[in-house]
């Protein structure tokens, strides 16, 4: 089967389901809005460390986050709960194609929304900031706007992956989110466990959004924020060839 009627009928599928609409809408909504709330309440006095206007303007990413996770599950893991998913492998029986497929259209759709929150995010955060902000043409600034979005949308489709194996939405986001929010925190909180928290996905790739390496306290890390990228797009593909190879060898 021809890859293009796939991606037709995968964004069929996302765009007229209501729930993964919203989740998007969400996470624009709650990231611009934080984000929003934090600068206008900011106090440079009263922080530890170096001063990043532009990481403040990410600072409410861990919110939004939270809804792209569960666009990313939901995204697989509905097909399974409704039982359409053996409808959909008989219409696209190569199950790469299909996999691929959903993938490469959630991917896109989470980017799109991941790259106008992270500039809305900016702009607002830099305009409510007054002279302390910063403008889009400053050194490093687009690469770390940019790489928020790209952020968003590796979250995504690491879940997409996750999900795939896991192939349950209670399953998939009872383990993700205390992955991203608890478990990745905690670990990078403490200097004993430190140097494996900075390997995990969330800390190593929001390393994309600094422009300043130790702002507010940021612990100091071995790698820089491309590398850091780098390490996320490892875990990334390993979640995506995990689900691959489930959605392969397992009955539908």
């Amino acid at each position: 089967m021809a890859f293009t009627p796939v991606l037709t009928s995968e964004w069929t599928k996302i765009r007229t389901v209501a729930s993964t609409t919203w989740t998007l809408a969400l996470v624009f909504l709650i990231t611009v809005g934080f984000a929003a709330l934090f600068a206008a309440t900011f106090d440079a006095a009263g922080q530890e460390g170096a001063f990043d206007p532009t990481a403040l303007s990410f600072s409410s990413m861990q919110f939004g986050q939270l809804a792209m996770i569960v666009f990313g599950v939901m995204v697989v893991s509905t097909e399974y709960s409704t039982g359409m998913i053996r409808t959909s492998l008989a219409a696209v029986p190569h199950r790469t194609h299909f996999l691929l497929g959903k993938m490469t259209v959630a991917t896109a759709l989470a980017l799109a929304v991941g790259l106008l929150t992270s500039f809305a995010s900016f702009f607002l955060t830099q305009a409510l900031l007054g002279d302390s902000g910063v403008g889009i043409g400053g050194e490093n600034v687009l690469r770390a706007v940019v790489g928020a979005g790209v952020y968003m949308a590796l979250i995504a489709l690491f879940c997409m992956g996750a999900a795939t194996m896991l192939r349950s939405s209670v399953a998939s986001i009872s383990l993700l989110i205390p992955f991203f929010l608890i478990v990745s925190n905690l670990l990078a909180g403490f200097e004993a466990t430190r140097s494996v928290g900075q390997y995990l996905p969330s800390n190593a790739g929001s390393r994309i959004m600094l422009v300043v390496p130790d702002a507010f306290g940021t612990p100091e890390a071995p790698y820089g924020p491309w590398g850091g990228l780098g390490i996320m797009l490892l875990w990334v593909a390993a979640a995506v060839i995990g689900g691959l190879l489930v959605l392969k060898k397992r009955d539908a």
